[in-house]
């Protein structure tokens, strides 16, 4: 235990801006070796096994079977999905000694398919769930906080495969219910599923579980009366219509003016009654990206991605001019469609009279009106939505809060067995295409979430389930009145009970060893002293629950044995009211 703690962590680390970071860093949990890559000291690793074991427990639960994947892939498995080329720089590409290419794997879907068609012939094989939990490496641009965000990590990823879409839908509400017992079973049974982007998995539909925390680093959009949550990525809300009688389009002078607060301005309107264009390079077929969206409203990359199916990058003014538009002055109307791509949010179609550019230098129209001025055109929502926006569903109101992605679960559909000629027979000998659904939660993140939710100003206070040790034995001065003999006596009694128990004996001042004590944040503190062993006792501290008190020492173990069993049924008592 001795090398667990060291002196120049007595201070929050300078780089540590989340509390688990620093409590991370200066309880020994982990030291990190490169930017997003750490190396697991052993609190770290006793607590990741413990994560791991619940994981195990709760895909067992569900019929999960667990296998294991490689880290390494040759290009060609990523190929046949289409996956090798489309995704950017996140994913890791080398050549073997041969000259081959390979990959780091990210996520397994590739591999998953790989390893199951070989297997899988009938459909009496169907439905089946496979899991791993493995290394994983994503070459993430902004590693931040400790384990919330990193570039290698370990996560538990599972697969299923169904012959229908209703089997793969009763399936992942299975999943959905198991996902939510490992989070209570670990210490966060507050965890909310959140509508969310498929992204680069694919799918149709796709959820994540989100710790909500001010520190968090997504935004999740919830419903103040209703039960809507989704990622604010794809959250879809009411916005309020600027309408009035339609009125003439006309043509302004507007000298100078070319941002939305601008025109407004000058022309003694509010940005809710303006209309904004904003240009993107090219969509997948390279025309010319032209979105149309009101001006007091900001534009959902995200949502645009999908409709144009390609990341939306800035078009340059070259681009623009080429189009027939001028930045700051530009407007849809008039622009060949044969060269552009025409995207209206469909807050324009539902306000009116609205201020739009007039592709002509200090100039712009009033009075615009979409169905009269730029007709046939199909409106979509690439709108972001705002605190206050209205619900999608009822009467309430769109809030925003903060949270950390523990887990998440996506709808694949035949995404990648159609890519990868994955097939079975089915009852009458065709040869049919099975529908996928994957699993993920990422195992370091989820104990980095744990702290997050935990601790006060000394340290982690580790759920039962979870903590490293589930006992921790501080031996006061240990050179006089039996202290050290009680205390080895008592330690060798713990561990033949079988309980996780951590032994202080460096000798050190108290307030030294309590510190240290925090940071390791173990559920029971057993405090052996010469005074309380005069009277038989042994003082206690309970870190999870801060009561505090003396216990016999005849019966020590019985009491500790009896207060993991009831923290540990606490968290699954959580768990059971869940499912």
């Amino acid at each position: 235990s001795e090398m667990c703690i060291r002196d120049s962590y007595k201070e929050r680390p300078a780089e540590a801006v989340l509390d688990s970071h620093a409590f991370l860093l200066r309880g020994a949990y982990a030291r990190q070796v490169a930017n997003g890559i750490y190396s697991l000291l052993p609190p770290g690793f006793r607590v990741v096994r413990k994560i791991e074991r619940i994981i195990r427990e709760e895909m067992d639960r569900i019929g999960g079977q667990e296998v294991l994947m490689p880290v390494v892939m040759p290009r060609e498995l990523w190929e046949e999905s289409g996956r090798y080329m489309s995704v950017g720089p996140e994913l890791v590409r080398f050549k073997d000694r041969t000259g081959h290419d390979m990959l780091l794997g990210m996520t397994h879907e590739e591999a998953v398919v790989h390893l199951c068609r070989n297997e899988l012939s009938s459909h009496a094989q169907l439905p089946f769930m496979v899991y791993q939990i493995q290394t994983k490496f994503r070459d993430e641009p902004r590693s931040r906080g400790g384990l919330i965000r990193v570039r290698e990590f370990t996560m538990k990823d599972g697969y299923s495969f169904h012959a229908t879409q209703e089997d793969l839908e009763a399936y992942y509400r299975r999943c959905y219910v198991a996902y939510r017992r490992i989070f209570a079973r670990a210490g966060l049974p507050d965890v909310v599923a959140v509508e969310s982007d498929t992204g680069m998995m694919g799918g149709a539909v796709a959820h994540e579980f989100e710790f909500i925390t001010e520190v968090g680093e997504d935004t999740v959009v919830q419903c103040d009366s209703c039960s809507y949550t989704a990622n604010i990525e794809v959250a879809e809300g009411r916005i309020e219509a600027y309408r009035a009688s339609p009125l003439a389009l006309e043509k302004v002078h507007t000298p100078g003016k070319k941002t939305i607060e601008e025109v407004a301005g000058f022309l003694g309107v509010e940005p809710r009654q303006t209309a904004k264009v904003v240009f993107y390079g090219s969509d997948r077929e390279g025309k010319l990206v032209v979105l149309l969206i009101r001006g007091d409203l900001d534009v959902n990359e995200v949502k645009l991605a999908k409709i144009i199916q390609a990341v939306p990058v800035p078009a340059t003014e070259e681009e623009i001019l080429a189009a027939g538009s001028i930045a700051g002055f530009a407007s849809p109307m008039a622009l060949e469609r044969k060269v552009c791509r025409i995207v209206v949010d469909h807050t324009i179609a539902e306000s009116n009279n609205l201020v739009t550019g007039a592709n002509e230098e200090d100039y712009h129209y009033t009075n615009f009106n979409l169905e009269r001025d730029l007709p046939d055109i199909e409106t979509v929502d690439v709108a972001e939505v705002r605190e206050g926006d209205g619900c999608p569903h009822c009467d309430g109101k769109l809030k925003m809060s903060r949270g950390i992605e523990v887990g998440n679960i996506f709808q694949l559909g035949v995404k990648y067995t159609q890519s990868m000629e994955m097939t079975y027979l089915d009852a009458n000998g065709k040869a049919c295409v099975p529908i996928m659904g994957c699993y993920g939660i990422g195992v370091g993140r989820l104990m980095s979430s744990v702290m997050e939710a935990h601790h006060d100003a000394f340290g982690p206070k580790w759920p039962m389930a979870i903590a490293p040790w589930h006992v921790h034995i501080n031996a006061l001065k240990t050179q006089s009145g039996g202290v050290k003999e009680a205390a080895e006596r008592l330690y060798a009694d713990l561990q033949a009970a079988g309980i996780d128990v951590v032994y202080d004996d460096r000798n050190e001042r108290p307030g030294v060893q309590f510190a240290d004590a925090d940071l390791l944040g173990v559920p029971i503190r057993l405090i052996v002293s010469e005074r309380n062993l005069q009277k038989g006792e042994l003082e206690y501290k309970r870190r999870d629950t801060d009561e505090k008190g003396t216990i016999p020492v005849n019966g020590a173990v019985e009491q500790v044995q009896a207060w993991i069993e009831a923290g540990i049924a606490a968290l699954d008592g959580a768990a059971d009211e869940i499912a």
